[in-house]
């Protein structure tokens, strides 16, 4: 990233590659929400009108309409394949009727023609089959006709060919195979060591290990950003219309945040995979699902004061935590790792601001209900429904009533991956191209929030646990 020239919307670089650097990424300048495409908008269609001189330039195809004219770069960007390797065959990467997440199509709208899935690298072979078979009795078949099935990074490296060296990684597999220096779970390491400095996008969280393990992924960020790789981590919601909007108005204001406040109520009756109410395999879902509000959280408030976490948890095996539409066998999991119905959470962020998060297992049906507010001096700034239809509600000082704004159609995972290409691609005559808005640092931070949390509600019911045990009169 050192090398790369900063566009007008970057933030300031100071600091890069110490652990102080996220304090600074979490709180850089915005991204002009106009710059932010959608899309079903995106596509050469954007390129100016050719001068006279081009104006008998042979046509130009691509995956939407014909150009008469494409300037030099354009022309360079259509021509030339974009290679590369999935790591993870499963839902984030190819989509499911569980959300909104499907990486490979956001990369069939972002490049068209051009992209190459030169290999796709999961263990699960015969379902990394299954999904490639699917693809290629689509429209972007040319994408995925010519992908190789690997079981391992490694037997990927022994049959590469040189036709077939990719541009950049994606990876897609499931954080407790990864985020870690120990083998096996080290494939960030693993690809920068035979692809030095290749570009990474990483899927959150960083890692599911024990907390005993955080410390390890600072040490593949710095390995990361010793390696001057293009780095980014898919945080999402940082790249919201509505969430830049927040970060302009707290900009251009010159606002000090006071406080922060998250809700994230979940569709427990639609969450059917086992290993996620099982802590020893998701880690729970403070660390699993949380992390998207703890991370916006960090984003507006800065860097948090670890020490000063403190949280409570209302328990599966409480009388109010008794959930009547469950849709797997919780009995198969052992107690111990059942997750919590209800965890909250308050800290200090070290500029003195004050946070706070409360994560529900409670509603039925599909919808989830995520809020996020956002306090300074005379504003109120509250983020609703960011998931499915963002709707940002405004107060300002000399008025009481709230402004509201809506962003239709915004894809903030089609954004992250947009800009992390052109990142790559590092496309000099855009001078808007905007900056990666959260590194493999920044979001061992949250990562490391979210763990603190975890831990101090356990903290907080082995101890109301043993005050209960203490006052309970034996037979």
């Amino acid at each position: 990233m050192a090398s790369r020239r900063p566009s007008a919307l970057d933030g300031p670089m100071t600091g890069v590659g110490s652990r102080r650097a996220s304090e600074l990424s979490s709180r850089r300048p915005s991204i002009d929400p106009s710059k932010l495409v959608p899309m079903d908008k995106f596509s050469v269609s954007s390129i100016p009108e050719p001068p006279p001189s081009f104006s008998s330039s042979p046509p130009v195809h691509s995956h939407y309409k014909t150009y008469s004219f494409v300037p030099p770069v354009a022309m360079t960007l259509l021509v030339h394949d974009f290679n590369v390797v999935f790591v993870g065959a499963g839902n984030i990467m190819f989509g499911s009727d569980e959300g909104p997440w499907n990486h490979s199509f956001r990369f069939e709208h972002k490049l068209g023609p051009r992209l190459k899935v030169v290999a796709l690298i999961d263990p699960a072979v015969d379902r990394a089959t299954a999904v490639l078979a699917k693809k290629c009795e689509t429209f972007v078949r040319s994408a995925y006709e010519n992908t190789r099935v690997f079981r391992t990074l490694d037997d990927f490296v022994k049959n590469l060919s040189k036709k077939d060296t990719p541009r950049a990684f994606v990876i897609g597999s499931p954080p407790m195979y990864r985020g870690t220096t120990q083998p096996g779970r080290d494939i960030e390491l693993q690809i920068l060591k035979h692809f030095p400095g290749i570009a990474l996008f990483v899927e959150k969280p960083v890692a599911t290990g024990p907390s005993n393990e955080i410390e390890e992924g600072f040490k593949v960020a710095k390995t990361i950003n010793d390696n001057a790789t293009i780095c980014s981590v898919g945080y999402m919601l940082r790249y919201l219309k509505a969430v830049q909007m927040m970060k302009q108005i707290i900009d251009e204001n010159n606002l000090t945040v006071m406080t922060t406040i998250a809700r994230y109520a979940c569709a427990y009756e639609a969450i059917a995979k086992p290993d996620w109410w099982n802590k020893s395999k998701s880690a729970g879902p403070i660390i699993e699902q949380g992390t998207h509000f703890c991370d916006l959280s960090r984003y507006f408030g800065g860097e948090v004061d670890i020490s000063t976490v403190v949280a409570h948890s209302l328990e599966w095996d409480e009388n109010a935590g008794h959930l009547s539409k469950l849709n797997v066998d919780e009995t198969a999991i052992p107690p111990e790792d059942r997750i919590p119905r209800v965890t909250s959470a308050t800290w200090k962020y070290e500029s003195g601001a004050v946070g706070n998060f409360i994560h529900v297992v409670a509603l039925q049906g599909h919808d989830y209900s995520c809020e996020l507010e956002v306090y300074a001096d005379g504003y109120q700034l509250k983020l609703v429904n960011p998931y499915v239809q963002p709707v940002l509600y405004v107060r300002k000082p000399g008025n009481d009533h709230e402004e509201v704004h809506k962003f239709p159609d915004d894809d903030p995972f089609f954004s992250e991956i947009s800009v992390w290409i052109d990142n790559i691609e590092d496309i000099e005559e855009d001078p808007d191209t905007a900056q990666i808005l959260c590194s493999y640092e920044d979001a061992c931070r949250s990562y490391q929030l979210t763990w603190a949390i975890r831990e101090a509600s356990e903290r907080s019911r082995d101890e109301h646990r043993k005050a209960k045990k203490a006052t309970t009169p034996t037979a």
